[in-house]
Protein backbone atom coordinates (compact mmCIF):
# COMPACT_ATOMS: atom_id res chain seq x y z
CA UNK A 1 0.00 0.00 0.00
CA UNK A 2 1.66 3.10 -0.88
CA UNK A 3 1.12 5.83 1.76
CA UNK A 4 1.56 9.57 0.56
CA UNK A 5 0.86 12.64 2.24
CA UNK A 6 -0.54 14.25 -1.05
CA UNK A 7 -3.59 11.78 -0.39
CA UNK A 8 -5.80 12.48 2.11
CA UNK A 9 -6.51 9.10 4.27
CA UNK A 10 -9.67 9.48 6.92
CA UNK A 11 -9.87 6.12 9.25
CA UNK A 12 -11.54 4.88 11.99
CA UNK A 13 -9.99 4.37 15.50
CA UNK A 14 -11.53 0.94 16.53
CA UNK A 15 -10.52 -0.41 19.56
CA UNK A 16 -10.12 -4.49 18.90
CA UNK A 17 -11.83 -5.91 22.19
CA UNK A 18 -15.05 -3.31 21.40
CA UNK A 19 -16.29 -4.71 18.17
CA UNK A 20 -18.27 -7.97 17.64
CA UNK A 21 -17.28 -10.34 14.77
CA UNK A 22 -19.22 -13.60 13.36
CA UNK A 23 -17.37 -15.83 15.84
CA UNK A 24 -17.48 -13.91 18.65
CA UNK A 25 -16.67 -15.20 21.90
CA UNK A 26 -16.87 -12.24 24.11
CA UNK A 27 -14.24 -9.98 22.77
CA UNK A 28 -12.80 -9.32 19.43
CA UNK A 29 -10.75 -10.76 17.17
CA UNK A 30 -8.92 -11.36 14.19
CA UNK A 31 -12.21 -12.36 12.31
CA UNK A 32 -13.63 -9.22 13.67
CA UNK A 33 -10.94 -7.49 12.28
CA UNK A 34 -11.10 -8.77 8.95
CA UNK A 35 -14.89 -7.70 9.04
CA UNK A 36 -14.09 -4.39 9.59
CA UNK A 37 -11.19 -3.47 7.20
CA UNK A 38 -14.22 -4.40 4.30
CA UNK A 39 -16.81 -2.29 6.14
CA UNK A 40 -13.98 0.08 5.98
CA UNK A 41 -13.42 0.01 2.11
CA UNK A 42 -17.36 -0.18 1.38
CA UNK A 43 -17.74 3.21 3.28
CA UNK A 44 -14.70 5.11 2.00
CA UNK A 45 -12.57 4.72 5.20
CA UNK A 46 -8.88 4.14 4.30
CA UNK A 47 -7.28 3.43 8.01
CA UNK A 48 -8.40 1.94 11.08
CA UNK A 49 -6.60 2.98 14.18
CA UNK A 50 -5.85 -0.05 16.85
CA UNK A 51 -4.93 0.13 20.23
CA UNK A 52 -1.72 -1.71 21.25
CA UNK A 53 -2.06 -5.52 20.65
CA UNK A 54 0.41 -7.19 22.39
CA UNK A 55 -0.09 -9.22 25.51
CA UNK A 56 -1.13 -7.52 28.35
CA UNK A 57 -1.31 -8.43 32.22
CA UNK A 58 -4.13 -8.70 34.57
CA UNK A 59 -5.01 -5.16 34.31
CA UNK A 60 -5.98 -5.79 30.95
CA UNK A 61 -4.85 -2.60 29.54
CA UNK A 62 -3.91 -2.76 26.33
CA UNK A 63 -0.99 -0.43 27.47
CA UNK A 64 0.15 -2.69 30.29
CA UNK A 65 2.01 -5.43 28.81
CA UNK A 66 4.07 -8.33 29.67
CA UNK A 67 5.69 -8.58 26.02
CA UNK A 68 7.16 -6.27 23.60
CA UNK A 69 6.95 -9.15 21.11
CA UNK A 70 3.93 -11.46 22.04
CA UNK A 71 0.84 -10.46 20.28
CA UNK A 72 -2.30 -11.35 22.66
CA UNK A 73 -3.82 -14.97 22.89
CA UNK A 74 -7.36 -13.31 23.73
CA UNK A 75 -7.37 -11.68 19.76
CA UNK A 76 -6.82 -14.98 18.11
CA UNK A 77 -10.21 -16.21 16.65
CA UNK A 78 -9.86 -19.58 17.67
CA UNK A 79 -12.74 -21.20 15.50
CA UNK A 80 -11.96 -24.07 13.39
CA UNK A 81 -12.14 -22.14 10.22
CA UNK A 82 -8.91 -19.55 11.24
CA UNK A 83 -6.85 -22.73 13.05
CA UNK A 84 -7.03 -25.89 10.91
CA UNK A 85 -5.71 -28.18 13.50
CA UNK A 86 -9.13 -26.78 16.16
CA UNK A 87 -11.76 -29.71 14.99
CA UNK A 88 -15.51 -28.81 14.67
CA UNK A 89 -15.57 -31.80 17.39
CA UNK A 90 -13.42 -30.18 19.71
CA UNK A 91 -14.77 -26.71 19.48
CA UNK A 92 -18.34 -27.52 19.58
CA UNK A 93 -17.76 -29.26 22.77
CA UNK A 94 -15.27 -26.98 24.35
CA UNK A 95 -17.96 -23.91 23.72
CA UNK A 96 -21.08 -25.79 24.77
CA UNK A 97 -19.76 -25.30 28.06
CA UNK A 98 -19.77 -21.89 28.35
CA UNK A 99 -23.11 -19.43 28.65
CA UNK A 100 -22.29 -17.84 24.88
CA UNK A 101 -25.40 -15.47 25.30
CA UNK A 102 -24.05 -13.87 28.54
CA UNK A 103 -20.90 -13.74 27.60
CA UNK A 104 -21.17 -12.32 24.39
CA UNK A 105 -23.59 -9.46 25.47
CA UNK A 106 -22.32 -6.60 28.05
CA UNK A 107 -19.24 -5.99 28.64
CA UNK A 108 -15.08 -8.04 28.11
CA UNK A 109 -15.23 -10.72 30.88
CA UNK A 110 -11.90 -11.15 30.70
CA UNK A 111 -11.47 -13.98 33.11
CA UNK A 112 -13.68 -16.15 31.17
CA UNK A 113 -12.41 -15.15 27.85
CA UNK A 114 -9.51 -16.38 28.33
CA UNK A 115 -10.09 -19.24 29.63
CA UNK A 116 -12.82 -20.48 27.12
CA UNK A 117 -9.62 -19.01 24.54
CA UNK A 118 -7.00 -21.24 26.40
CA UNK A 119 -9.10 -23.92 26.57
CA UNK A 120 -9.80 -24.16 22.51
CA UNK A 121 -6.20 -22.89 21.99
CA UNK A 122 -5.33 -26.26 24.05
CA UNK A 123 -6.94 -28.68 21.87
CA UNK A 124 -6.00 -27.25 18.48
CA UNK A 125 -2.42 -27.78 20.49
CA UNK A 126 -3.00 -30.99 21.50
CA UNK A 127 -4.40 -32.22 17.96
CA UNK A 128 -1.11 -30.49 16.16
CA UNK A 129 1.54 -32.27 18.30
CA UNK A 130 -0.36 -35.93 16.98
CA UNK A 131 2.16 -34.92 13.59
CA UNK A 132 -0.50 -35.82 11.30
CA UNK A 133 0.83 -36.27 7.94
CA UNK A 134 -2.07 -33.90 7.00
CA UNK A 135 -0.73 -30.93 8.76
CA UNK A 136 3.55 -31.35 7.40
CA UNK A 137 3.11 -27.79 5.90
CA UNK A 138 2.09 -26.21 9.00
CA UNK A 139 4.43 -28.32 11.07
CA UNK A 140 7.16 -26.48 8.95
CA UNK A 141 5.76 -22.97 9.12
CA UNK A 142 6.10 -23.77 12.92
CA UNK A 143 9.30 -24.49 12.80
CA UNK A 144 10.11 -21.53 10.47
CA UNK A 145 8.25 -19.09 12.78
CA UNK A 146 10.51 -20.49 15.56
CA UNK A 147 13.81 -20.30 13.70
CA UNK A 148 12.62 -16.32 13.06
CA UNK A 149 11.15 -15.31 16.23
CA UNK A 150 14.57 -17.18 17.93
CA UNK A 151 15.90 -14.16 19.17
CA UNK A 152 13.13 -13.58 21.69
CA UNK A 153 10.40 -16.61 21.64
CA UNK A 154 13.11 -18.77 23.76
CA UNK A 155 13.05 -16.84 26.70
CA UNK A 156 9.39 -15.85 26.35
CA UNK A 157 7.69 -19.33 26.72
CA UNK A 158 9.92 -19.59 29.58
CA UNK A 159 8.92 -16.30 31.57
CA UNK A 160 5.36 -17.37 29.77
CA UNK A 161 5.24 -21.13 31.85
CA UNK A 162 6.87 -19.69 34.65
CA UNK A 163 4.16 -16.70 34.76
CA UNK A 164 1.65 -19.88 34.73
CA UNK A 165 3.25 -21.56 37.30
CA UNK A 166 2.67 -18.71 39.91
CA UNK A 167 -0.72 -18.51 39.28
CA UNK A 168 -0.61 -15.44 36.77
CA UNK A 169 0.75 -13.45 39.43
CA UNK A 170 3.45 -11.10 37.34
CA UNK A 171 5.35 -9.68 40.09
CA UNK A 172 8.56 -11.37 39.60
CA UNK A 173 9.66 -9.95 43.36
CA UNK A 174 6.92 -13.13 45.13
CA UNK A 175 8.79 -15.28 42.72
CA UNK A 176 12.13 -17.60 43.75
CA UNK A 177 15.16 -15.19 43.43
CA UNK A 178 16.45 -17.80 41.14
CA UNK A 179 13.44 -16.96 38.42
CA UNK A 180 13.69 -13.27 38.19
CA UNK A 181 15.38 -13.38 35.38
CA UNK A 182 16.10 -15.42 32.46
CA UNK A 183 19.66 -16.23 32.57
CA UNK A 184 19.51 -17.81 36.80
CA UNK A 185 15.51 -19.32 35.84
CA UNK A 186 17.71 -21.82 32.92
CA UNK A 187 19.99 -23.31 35.71
CA UNK A 188 17.00 -23.55 37.94
CA UNK A 189 15.25 -25.65 35.27
CA UNK A 190 18.27 -27.80 34.90
CA UNK A 191 17.79 -28.63 38.26
CA UNK A 192 14.47 -30.01 37.82
CA UNK A 193 13.24 -33.73 37.75
CA UNK A 194 13.00 -35.34 34.34
CA UNK A 195 9.43 -35.42 34.35
CA UNK A 196 8.93 -31.56 35.69
CA UNK A 197 11.61 -30.92 32.89
CA UNK A 198 9.27 -32.16 30.17
CA UNK A 199 6.08 -30.24 31.96
CA UNK A 200 7.79 -27.11 31.56
CA UNK A 201 9.03 -28.02 28.00
CA UNK A 202 5.39 -28.89 26.87
CA UNK A 203 4.01 -25.45 28.54
CA UNK A 204 7.23 -23.44 26.64
CA UNK A 205 5.87 -25.03 23.52
CA UNK A 206 1.70 -24.81 23.82
CA UNK A 207 2.67 -20.95 24.28
CA UNK A 208 5.31 -20.85 21.32
CA UNK A 209 2.32 -22.41 19.72
CA UNK A 210 -0.40 -19.56 20.17
CA UNK A 211 2.49 -17.15 19.75
CA UNK A 212 2.72 -18.89 16.18
CA UNK A 213 -1.04 -18.68 15.62
CA UNK A 214 -1.44 -14.96 17.01
CA UNK A 215 1.09 -14.10 14.37
CA UNK A 216 -0.06 -16.13 11.40
CA UNK A 217 -3.46 -14.55 11.81
CA UNK A 218 -2.75 -10.76 12.07
CA UNK A 219 -0.11 -11.38 8.84
CA UNK A 220 -2.92 -12.45 7.12
CA UNK A 221 -4.86 -9.86 8.48
CA UNK A 222 -2.43 -7.36 6.68
CA UNK A 223 -2.16 -8.97 3.41
CA UNK A 224 -6.40 -8.45 3.82
CA UNK A 225 -5.98 -4.80 4.68
CA UNK A 226 -3.35 -3.75 1.93
CA UNK A 227 -5.83 -5.71 -0.24
CA UNK A 228 -8.41 -3.45 0.19
CA UNK A 229 -6.27 0.25 0.67
CA UNK A 230 -7.19 0.29 4.17
CA UNK A 231 -3.98 0.77 6.17
CA UNK A 232 -3.85 -0.50 9.93
CA UNK A 233 -2.31 2.16 12.29
CA UNK A 234 -0.53 -0.12 15.15
CA UNK A 235 0.25 0.99 18.40
CA UNK A 236 3.80 1.51 20.31
CA UNK A 237 3.12 1.12 24.03
CA UNK A 238 5.58 3.69 26.22
CA UNK A 239 7.09 0.60 28.22
CA UNK A 240 6.44 -2.43 29.16
CA UNK A 241 5.39 -3.88 32.99
CA UNK A 242 7.77 -3.55 35.65
CA UNK A 243 6.86 -7.76 35.52
CA UNK A 244 7.20 -8.41 31.87
CA UNK A 245 9.10 -11.02 29.71
CA UNK A 246 11.36 -7.91 28.49
CA UNK A 247 12.42 -7.39 32.11
CA UNK A 248 12.75 -10.75 32.57
CA UNK A 249 14.88 -11.33 30.08
CA UNK A 250 16.74 -7.94 29.71
CA UNK A 251 16.87 -7.07 33.17
CA UNK A 252 20.07 -4.96 32.38
CA UNK A 253 18.05 -2.40 30.12
CA UNK A 254 15.44 -1.46 32.18
CA UNK A 255 15.60 0.63 35.62
CA UNK A 256 12.74 -1.56 37.81
CA UNK A 257 13.26 1.64 41.03
CA UNK A 258 12.00 4.44 38.92
CA UNK A 259 8.61 4.34 36.92
CA UNK A 260 7.40 6.45 34.07
CA UNK A 261 4.05 8.45 33.99
CA UNK A 262 2.73 12.02 32.93
CA UNK A 263 2.95 15.14 35.02
CA UNK A 264 -0.08 16.84 36.52
CA UNK A 265 -2.10 18.46 33.83
CA UNK A 266 -5.45 19.78 32.97
CA UNK A 267 -7.41 17.37 31.64
CA UNK A 268 -7.99 14.50 33.29
CA UNK A 269 -9.58 15.05 37.05
CA UNK A 270 -10.36 11.73 37.63
CA UNK A 271 -9.00 11.28 41.11
CA UNK A 272 -6.72 13.34 43.61
CA UNK A 273 -3.16 11.54 43.07
CA UNK A 274 -3.93 12.19 39.27
CA UNK A 275 -4.52 15.96 39.93
CA UNK A 276 -1.86 16.36 42.38
CA UNK A 277 1.30 14.40 41.53
CA UNK A 278 0.25 13.26 37.81
CA UNK A 279 -0.22 10.01 36.29
CA UNK A 280 1.90 6.76 37.36
CA UNK A 281 2.17 3.95 35.15
CA UNK A 282 4.71 2.00 37.06
CA UNK A 283 6.52 0.80 33.96
CA UNK A 284 10.15 0.74 34.47
CA UNK A 285 12.83 3.38 32.69
CA UNK A 286 14.45 2.56 29.72
CA UNK A 287 18.52 2.57 30.14
CA UNK A 288 19.31 4.64 27.05
CA UNK A 289 22.75 4.06 27.57
CA UNK A 290 22.81 0.72 28.37
CA UNK A 291 20.60 -0.29 24.92
CA UNK A 292 22.90 2.10 23.03
CA UNK A 293 25.61 0.00 23.78
CA UNK A 294 24.08 -2.93 21.19
CA UNK A 295 23.12 -0.20 18.77
CA UNK A 296 19.59 -0.64 20.34
CA UNK A 297 18.45 -4.21 19.35
CA UNK A 298 15.68 -4.28 21.29
CA UNK A 299 14.37 -1.82 19.59
CA UNK A 300 15.02 -3.05 16.04
CA UNK A 301 13.44 -6.23 16.88
CA UNK A 302 10.45 -4.54 18.70
CA UNK A 303 9.86 -1.98 15.77
CA UNK A 304 10.64 -4.65 13.13
CA UNK A 305 8.50 -6.99 14.31
CA UNK A 306 5.10 -4.30 14.55
CA UNK A 307 6.26 -3.15 10.92
CA UNK A 308 5.11 -6.56 9.45
CA UNK A 309 1.94 -6.25 11.17
CA UNK A 310 0.77 -2.46 10.43
CA UNK A 311 1.48 0.13 7.75
CA UNK A 312 1.62 2.75 10.24
CA UNK A 313 3.02 2.34 13.77
CA UNK A 314 2.20 5.74 16.29
CA UNK A 315 4.01 6.28 19.23
CA UNK A 316 2.44 6.06 22.15
CA UNK A 317 3.92 9.27 24.71
CA UNK A 318 6.19 10.59 21.91
CA UNK A 319 7.16 12.88 24.79
CA UNK A 320 9.16 10.49 26.56
CA UNK A 321 11.26 9.59 24.10
CA UNK A 322 13.05 13.20 24.86
CA UNK A 323 12.39 13.16 28.37
CA UNK A 324 10.40 11.46 31.12
CA UNK A 325 8.26 12.51 33.83
CA UNK A 326 8.79 9.54 36.30
CA UNK A 327 8.04 8.69 39.72
CA UNK A 328 10.26 6.84 42.64
CA UNK A 329 7.22 4.50 43.99
CA UNK A 330 4.98 1.90 42.56
CA UNK A 331 1.43 2.91 41.59
CA UNK A 332 0.38 0.60 44.40
CA UNK A 333 1.95 3.36 46.39
CA UNK A 334 0.53 6.21 45.12
CA UNK A 335 -2.44 6.68 48.11
CA UNK A 336 0.20 7.20 50.58
CA UNK A 337 1.42 10.37 48.92
CA UNK A 338 -2.07 12.46 48.39
CA UNK A 339 -2.17 15.42 50.29
CA UNK A 340 1.13 15.07 51.68
CA UNK A 341 3.78 18.15 50.87
CA UNK A 342 6.68 17.91 48.91
CA UNK A 343 8.97 17.95 51.70
CA UNK A 344 6.50 14.67 53.47
CA UNK A 345 7.01 12.96 50.52
CA UNK A 346 10.79 13.22 50.87
CA UNK A 347 11.39 11.85 54.41
CA UNK A 348 9.38 9.51 52.99
CA UNK A 349 11.46 8.64 49.33
CA UNK A 350 15.03 9.75 50.86
CA UNK A 351 14.95 13.18 49.30
CA UNK A 352 13.31 12.08 45.69
CA UNK A 353 10.32 14.04 44.12
CA UNK A 354 8.73 12.82 40.62
CA UNK A 355 10.44 14.83 38.06
CA UNK A 356 11.68 15.03 34.49
CA UNK A 357 14.27 12.00 33.84
CA UNK A 358 16.81 12.92 32.50
CA UNK A 359 16.22 16.26 33.37
CA UNK A 360 13.45 19.10 33.03
CA UNK A 361 13.48 21.58 30.50
CA UNK A 362 14.99 24.46 33.18
CA UNK A 363 18.47 25.88 31.39
CA UNK A 364 19.09 25.76 27.60
CA UNK A 365 21.94 23.13 28.39
CA UNK A 366 19.04 20.57 29.31
CA UNK A 367 16.90 21.37 26.62
CA UNK A 368 18.98 21.07 23.81
CA UNK A 369 19.63 17.49 25.58
CA UNK A 370 16.67 16.49 25.92
CA UNK A 371 15.82 17.76 22.12
CA UNK A 372 18.86 15.59 21.13
CA UNK A 373 18.20 12.54 22.66
CA UNK A 374 14.88 12.83 21.20
CA UNK A 375 15.68 13.29 17.80
CA UNK A 376 18.37 10.39 17.88
CA UNK A 377 15.62 8.35 19.03
CA UNK A 378 13.10 9.32 16.31
CA UNK A 379 16.18 9.19 13.79
CA UNK A 380 15.91 5.53 15.01
CA UNK A 381 12.91 4.71 14.32
CA UNK A 382 12.50 6.02 11.34
CA UNK A 383 15.39 3.84 10.27
CA UNK A 384 13.25 0.88 10.99
CA UNK A 385 10.02 1.79 10.23
CA UNK A 386 10.86 4.36 7.16
CA UNK A 387 9.34 7.56 6.18
CA UNK A 388 5.37 8.14 6.12
CA UNK A 389 4.89 5.09 8.31
CA UNK A 390 5.46 7.12 11.34
CA UNK A 391 3.03 9.08 13.62
CA UNK A 392 3.88 10.27 17.24
CA UNK A 393 1.18 10.96 20.13
CA UNK A 394 2.37 14.09 21.27
CA UNK A 395 -0.64 15.38 23.68
CA UNK A 396 -0.08 16.86 26.78
CA UNK A 397 2.37 19.68 27.85
CA UNK A 398 4.65 19.51 24.58
CA UNK A 399 7.79 21.89 24.45
CA UNK A 400 7.90 23.84 21.80
CA UNK A 401 11.45 21.94 20.28
CA UNK A 402 9.33 18.64 19.89
CA UNK A 403 6.75 20.26 17.17
CA UNK A 404 9.73 21.67 16.07
CA UNK A 405 11.65 17.70 15.82
CA UNK A 406 8.88 16.57 14.54
CA UNK A 407 8.52 18.74 11.67
CA UNK A 408 12.18 18.04 11.10
CA UNK A 409 11.61 14.06 10.71
CA UNK A 410 8.63 14.65 8.60
CA UNK A 411 6.73 12.66 11.92
CA UNK A 412 3.18 13.62 12.07
CA UNK A 413 2.15 15.30 15.61
CA UNK A 414 -1.94 15.10 16.99
CA UNK A 415 -4.21 18.14 16.42
CA UNK A 416 -7.29 17.77 18.37
CA UNK A 417 -9.36 20.92 17.36
CA UNK A 418 -10.13 22.32 20.72
CA UNK A 419 -6.48 21.99 21.94
CA UNK A 420 -5.26 23.42 18.73
CA UNK A 421 -5.17 27.33 19.04
CA UNK A 422 -3.23 30.14 18.22
CA UNK A 423 -0.70 32.74 19.58
CA UNK A 424 -3.61 34.79 20.65
CA UNK A 425 -5.99 31.83 22.15
CA UNK A 426 -8.21 31.21 18.93
CA UNK A 427 -8.88 27.29 17.69
CA UNK A 428 -6.80 27.56 14.36
CA UNK A 429 -9.04 26.93 11.32
CA UNK A 430 -8.98 23.67 9.64
CA UNK A 431 -7.00 24.75 6.45
CA UNK A 432 -3.96 26.38 8.98
CA UNK A 433 -3.16 22.68 9.93
CA UNK A 434 -0.28 21.13 9.11
CA UNK A 435 0.11 18.65 6.03
CA UNK A 436 1.93 16.40 7.75
CA UNK A 437 -0.58 15.97 10.71
CA UNK A 438 -3.12 13.74 12.20
CA UNK A 439 -6.47 15.29 12.53
CA UNK A 440 -8.99 13.85 15.78
CA UNK A 441 -11.33 14.40 17.81
CA UNK A 442 -10.46 12.36 20.97
CA UNK A 443 -8.22 9.38 22.14
CA UNK A 444 -9.14 6.50 23.91
CA UNK A 445 -8.80 8.37 27.04
CA UNK A 446 -11.32 11.27 26.47
CA UNK A 447 -14.68 11.38 26.87
CA UNK A 448 -17.05 10.83 23.63
CA UNK A 449 -17.37 13.71 21.76
CA UNK A 450 -21.65 13.72 22.06
CA UNK A 451 -20.80 13.33 25.98
CA UNK A 452 -18.33 16.54 25.87
CA UNK A 453 -20.77 18.65 23.45
CA UNK A 454 -23.79 17.82 25.53
CA UNK A 455 -21.92 18.70 29.13
CA UNK A 456 -21.06 22.04 27.07
CA UNK A 457 -24.44 22.61 26.35
CA UNK A 458 -26.13 22.07 29.85
CA UNK A 459 -23.61 24.21 31.57
CA UNK A 460 -24.24 26.93 28.74
CA UNK A 461 -27.84 26.67 29.27
CA UNK A 462 -27.60 26.87 33.01
CA UNK A 463 -24.89 30.05 33.04
CA UNK A 464 -26.01 31.74 29.61
CA UNK A 465 -24.08 33.00 26.70
CA UNK A 466 -21.17 34.56 28.73
CA UNK A 467 -19.98 31.31 30.08
CA UNK A 468 -16.70 29.34 28.63
CA UNK A 469 -19.44 26.70 27.55
CA UNK A 470 -21.36 29.09 25.15
CA UNK A 471 -17.78 30.14 23.86
CA UNK A 472 -16.04 26.77 23.12
CA UNK A 473 -20.11 25.70 21.32
CA UNK A 474 -19.90 28.93 19.29
CA UNK A 475 -15.94 28.19 18.73
CA UNK A 476 -16.66 24.61 17.29
CA UNK A 477 -19.57 25.71 15.12
CA UNK A 478 -17.13 28.16 13.69
CA UNK A 479 -14.58 25.23 12.86
CA UNK A 480 -16.98 23.07 11.17
CA UNK A 481 -18.50 25.89 9.26
CA UNK A 482 -21.96 26.10 11.02
CA UNK A 483 -21.65 29.84 12.47
CA UNK A 484 -25.62 30.35 11.99
CA UNK A 485 -26.14 27.03 14.23
CA UNK A 486 -27.91 27.43 17.27
CA UNK A 487 -25.09 26.11 19.93
CA UNK A 488 -27.98 24.79 22.05
CA UNK A 489 -29.46 22.39 18.82
CA UNK A 490 -29.30 18.71 18.67
CA UNK A 491 -26.31 16.95 18.82
CA UNK A 492 -27.31 14.00 16.46
CA UNK A 493 -29.87 16.14 14.44
CA UNK A 494 -28.42 18.96 13.79
CA UNK A 495 -24.46 18.57 15.04
CA UNK A 496 -22.87 15.28 14.83
CA UNK A 497 -22.46 14.90 10.88
CA UNK A 498 -21.54 18.35 10.44
CA UNK A 499 -18.67 17.81 13.17
CA UNK A 500 -17.69 14.99 11.05
CA UNK A 501 -17.51 16.54 7.79
CA UNK A 502 -15.45 19.42 9.60
CA UNK A 503 -13.04 16.72 10.93
CA UNK A 504 -12.34 15.56 7.15
CA UNK A 505 -11.93 18.90 6.02
CA UNK A 506 -8.93 19.60 7.93
CA UNK A 507 -5.42 20.11 5.59
CA UNK A 508 -4.11 17.00 7.87
CA UNK A 509 -2.74 14.24 5.61
CA UNK A 510 -4.78 11.96 8.45
CA UNK A 511 -8.18 12.03 9.90
CA UNK A 512 -9.14 9.97 12.52
CA UNK A 513 -12.23 9.76 14.26
CA UNK A 514 -13.30 7.15 17.25
CA UNK A 515 -15.85 4.90 16.59
CA UNK A 516 -18.12 6.08 19.33
CA UNK A 517 -18.14 9.71 17.80
CA UNK A 518 -18.57 8.23 14.57
CA UNK A 519 -21.70 6.66 15.85
CA UNK A 520 -22.72 9.12 18.49
CA UNK A 521 -23.08 6.95 21.24
CA UNK A 522 -21.72 8.14 25.06
CA UNK A 523 -19.33 4.98 25.34
CA UNK A 524 -16.21 5.40 26.77
CA UNK A 525 -13.20 2.96 26.71
CA UNK A 526 -10.82 4.31 29.55
CA UNK A 527 -11.26 7.08 32.54
CA UNK A 528 -7.38 7.67 33.39
CA UNK A 529 -7.68 7.05 37.30
CA UNK A 530 -10.55 5.14 37.76
CA UNK A 531 -10.58 1.71 38.89
CA UNK A 532 -8.75 -0.59 36.36
CA UNK A 533 -11.94 -3.40 35.76
CA UNK A 534 -13.80 -0.69 34.81
CA UNK A 535 -12.01 0.35 31.57
CA UNK A 536 -11.15 -1.45 28.14
CA UNK A 537 -13.84 -3.43 28.22
CA UNK A 538 -16.94 -1.81 26.63
CA UNK A 539 -18.09 -3.14 22.97
CA UNK A 540 -20.00 -2.02 20.20
CA UNK A 541 -23.79 -2.69 21.01
CA UNK A 542 -24.46 -3.80 17.35
CA UNK A 543 -22.15 -6.30 15.27
CA UNK A 544 -20.63 -5.18 12.26
CA UNK A 545 -22.43 -6.94 10.48
CA UNK A 546 -25.84 -4.42 11.39
CA UNK A 547 -23.09 -1.30 11.74
CA UNK A 548 -24.09 -0.25 7.82
CA UNK A 549 -28.01 -0.80 7.98
CA UNK A 550 -28.29 0.93 11.71
CA UNK A 551 -25.87 3.24 11.06
CA UNK A 552 -26.98 3.86 7.55
CA UNK A 553 -27.69 7.91 7.73
CA UNK A 554 -24.55 8.79 9.21
CA UNK A 555 -22.28 6.60 6.79
CA UNK A 556 -23.71 8.06 3.65
CA UNK A 557 -23.24 11.74 4.94
CA UNK A 558 -19.64 10.68 5.97
CA UNK A 559 -18.79 9.35 3.09
CA UNK A 560 -19.98 11.98 0.84
CA UNK A 561 -17.86 14.25 3.29
CA UNK A 562 -15.06 12.32 2.41
CA UNK A 563 -15.73 12.46 -1.07
CA UNK A 564 -15.90 16.27 -0.97
CA UNK A 565 -12.81 16.24 1.06
CA UNK A 566 -10.79 13.87 -1.80
CA UNK A 567 -12.58 16.20 -4.58
CA UNK A 568 -10.78 19.48 -2.80
CA UNK A 569 -7.82 17.72 -1.99
CA UNK A 570 -7.89 17.07 -6.07
CA UNK A 571 -8.35 20.07 -7.05
CA UNK A 572 -5.34 21.72 -5.09
CA UNK A 573 -2.74 19.02 -6.06
CA UNK A 574 -4.11 20.09 -9.40
CA UNK A 575 -3.55 23.40 -8.94
CA UNK A 576 -0.12 22.78 -8.05
CA UNK A 577 0.49 20.97 -11.02
CA UNK A 578 -0.40 23.91 -13.29
CA UNK A 579 1.32 26.25 -11.30
CA UNK A 580 4.99 24.14 -11.74
CA UNK A 581 4.41 24.15 -15.71
CA UNK A 582 3.71 27.37 -16.12
CA UNK A 583 6.75 28.10 -13.80
CA UNK A 584 8.66 25.63 -15.91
Amino acid sequence: MQLDPNQKIAGVLVPLFSIRGSFDLGIGDTNALAEAILWAQENGFHALQLLPINESGASNSPYSIISAMALEPSTITTHPSWIPELQPENYNAIVASYDLTALRNGPVNYPLVRKLKRELLTAAWKNFRTGSPAIADRARDYEHFQEEHSSWLSDYTLYRALLEHHGENSDLSSWDPALHQASTARQWFKKLSEKDQKNFEERCDFFAYVQWIASRQWQKIFSLADQHNVALIGDVPAGVSLGSADVFSYPELFDVTTFGGAPPEKVFHADPFTMQWGQNWGIPLYRWEKMKQDHFSWWHRRLRHLRSLFHFLRIDHALGLFRIYSFPWKPEHDAQFINLSAEEVKKITGGRLPCFIDHDDDTPEHRAYNQQRGEMLLQLFLEEVGKNHLIAEDLGETPSYIPESLTKFQIPGFKIPFWTRDQQGRMLSPQAYPRISLATYATHDHEPLRKQWETWQQEAQQKGPSSGAWKILKEMLTFIGCDQEDPMASYLEKIHKPLLKGLYTTNSWIAIVMITDLFGSVQQFNIPGSPSEQNWCERIALPISEWSNNYQEILAASFEGLKECERVVSDKMTLTEKQISLQS
